[in-house]
C-alpha cells in the first residue's frame, strides 16, 4: 500500500471551507433523519441495532470521503 495513502487515511482532515463544513453537516443531518424514520418504523431487535450501526457507518464513510477528497482528483 502506498505510504501516502496510509498517511491520508489516518490524518486529521479539518473542513477548510464553509461549503465543506456544510456538506459534512448535510450528511449528518440526512443520516439522522433516516435514523429517526427507521427507528419509528422498524421493531426493536438485533436487526434494528445492526441497521443503526450500518447507518452510522454510512455517515462516517460519507464524511470520510468528503474529508479525504483530493481537490485535484474526483476519482475514488
Amino acid at each position: 500500500m502506498d505510504p501516502l495513502d496510509i498517511e491520508n487515511r489516518f490524518a486529521f482532515h479539518a473542513a477548510p471551507t464553509e461549503e465543506k463544513r456544510d456538506a459534512h453537516t448535510s450528511v449528518r443531518q440526512s443520516c439522522r433523519q433516516l435514523a429517526d424514520f427507521l427507528n419509528e418504523k422498524v421493531p426493536d431487535g438485533r436487526e434494528k441495532v445492526l441497521m443503526m450501526t450500518h447507518l452510522e457507518e454510512v455517515m462516517f464513510w460519507g464524511n470520510a470521503a468528503l474529508a479525504r477528497q483530493n481537490p485535484q482528483s474526483t476519482s475514488g
